[in-house]
């Protein structure tokens, strides 16, 4: 019951975390390996869990997408395409490859993200150029669907420098394209038999309740201490995965 009641604060927090800004597995996932789920299982548990805070946020956020339907229709194909690749690779190769490196790609969107308003000065409004977008949208969403722990985080910065200058707008359309991309890998991972049930059930169930309240959080917070705080997260939980790796 403790190790229940645990993962379902556990699952509230990062709801609310994940759908205000895209850091879920800050608390999600270590959650998980504290409480003695394995690096691998703990992984595909977590994503199966925060399945439900995706769909929660996702019709949270409806009023935050008007305008949204073209990004929506080129990016969704292209994230559920290369997310469930990313799943594909995870069951088939050594984990262990890719968690060397994931410390240093949320790094490198944290960094990205807390500079991206100097970087929009620089550029003069002038979005990502298409060739640029599409490998960064690939590059983020393989990575999702593979480990996904800070991978909101860098699909923020892609949107925001693809020409979203609003960050909770932003926010919202990370919601439903991660929310859609992670459908399909979800599938692999309960047909793949790793997923934890007695500990995702209270994870997911703490996950929607946080996912109802995170758009609310990221309306109401002001985008730059917003940014910082987003920012901030993403360096803790890189320099955690870098001393787990």
């Amino acid at each position: 019951m403790l190790t229940a009641a645990f993962l379902l604060v556990a699952g509230v927090v990062a709801g609310v975390i994940g759908t205000a800004g895209g850091i879920t597995s800050l608390v999600a996932y270590p959650a998980l390996l504290l409480v003695g789920v394995p690096p691998l299982a703990a992984n595909v548990t977590n994503s199966v869990a925060l399945l439900g805070s995706g769909a929660s946020s996702a019709l949270r956020a409806r009023a935050d997408l008007a305008g949204h339907g073209s990004a929506l229709r080129r990016w969704l194909p292209l994230t559920v395409g290369a997310s469930t690749v990313g799943a594909v690779l995870l069951l088939v190769t050594p984990a262990q490859v890719f968690d060397h490196v994931v410390p240093f790609l949320v790094a490198a969107g944290s960094v990205l993200l807390l500079v991206q308003p100097w970087i929009d000065r620089r550029r003069g409004g002038e979005r990502l150029g298409r060739a640029a977008g599409v490998s960064s949208v690939s590059a983020v969403s393989l990575y999702n669907g593979y480990f996904g722990a800070g991978s909101g985080v860098l699909m923020i910065a892609v949107l925001l420098l693809d020409g979203e200058p609003v960050l909770h707008r932003a926010n919202a359309l990370k919601n439903v394209l991660l929310l859609a991309a992670d459908v399909l890998p979800a599938v692999l991972f309960v047909l793949s038999g790793t997923v934890v049930w007695a500990a995702m059930w209270p994870l997911g169930i703490g996950a929607v309740l946080g996912g109802l309240v995170g758009p609310t959080v990221a309306r109401r917070v002001p985008p730059g201490p917003l940014r910082i705080a987003i920012a901030a997260c993403g360096l803790v939980l890189a320099v955690s995965l870098f001393v787990t790796a």
